[in-house]
């Protein structure tokens, strides 16, 4: 069994979590180019709103939800089922990023990211999953990291985070395929955005965020279960994952050079 894609987005109820910025923003903007409607949400409305003034006013749904607070992604949620009666595509693109290495690790700040980059999209996932198992239709998105393949400097948090990721929607794609549910693991490389903008280290193969949003709607509409780009650099750190681990760290050490 193979798991479908979307044909096309027009008409499609489509719900972006972190859609403010970055990535979501310019998957925001293109989905709105290709006739989605779309229910934004993040914590900042006022760039929410910035967003939807380009767009007919049937078309957009602005739903602030801070991706920690169970209660306001299950309000968000039903105000889409009011309105809309569902979601075709769940697109879970929010996420935080501290740089942190052993010897400035904070035990809060790896909190804050475990909270937001793991069980917030579990959140949104158990939110949106008893209707779509009812329709046995639906897909679910969600973006994670190549820092989630394996350790990497400066990720101490970020990438245990985006190692769960994987492993959730891993174990997602079994539940769900028999259930007529597409499952989408995104895992981007380096992408300019205001997260990356911490980085004092030079990022191989910097892509911008209008080309990461090309990459995973183009993946989603072909039915792709691994979306992963830029393919010269996320092929690389997967081929990464099979060495031994004296190779491995050898080349990381090599060619990190941070």
């Amino acid at each position: 069994m193979k798991q479908l894609g979307i044909d096309h987005f027009s008409g499609k109820r489509v719900w972006i979590i972190g859609a403010s910025s970055g990535i979501g923003e310019a998957c925001a903007k293109a989905l709105m180019q290709k006739g989605a409607k779309l229910a934004l949400s993040s914590r900042r409305v006022e760039r929410l709103q910035e967003i939807a003034n380009s767009a007919p006013g049937d078309q957009i749904l602005i739903l602030p939800v801070d991706v920690t607070q169970d209660d306001q992604i299950n309000t968000a949620y039903q105000k889409i089922i009011q309105a809309w009666d569902g979601i075709d595509l769940l697109l879970f693109v929010s996420g935080v990023y501290v740089p942190l290495r052993a010897d400035n690790f904070d035990i809060n700040i790896a909190e804050q990211t475990i909270d937001a980059n793991l069980l917030g999209p579990m959140r949104a996932v158990a939110a949106v999953l008893p209707h779509m198992i009812q329709e046995h239709a639906g897909h679910i998105a969600i973006v994670g990291s190549v820092a989630g393949y394996s350790g990497l400097p400066k990720a101490l948090a970020y990438g245990p985070s985006k190692a769960a990721i994987i492993n959730f929607c891993e174990t997602l794609y079994y539940d769900l395929l028999p259930q007529g549910i597409s499952v989408h693991m995104i895992s981007p490389g380096f992408v300019a955005t205001e997260a990356t903008a911490q980085n004092d280290f030079e990022m191989p193969a910097l892509i911008t965020a209008q080309e990461a949003a090309s990459e995973i709607l183009s993946g989603i509409q072909k039915g792709e279960f691994d979306i992963h780009f830029p393919k010269r650099f996320s092929g690389f750190l997967k081929f990464l994952r099979i060495l031994p681990y004296p190779i491995y760290f050898w080349i990381v050490r090599r060619f990190v050079k941070i």
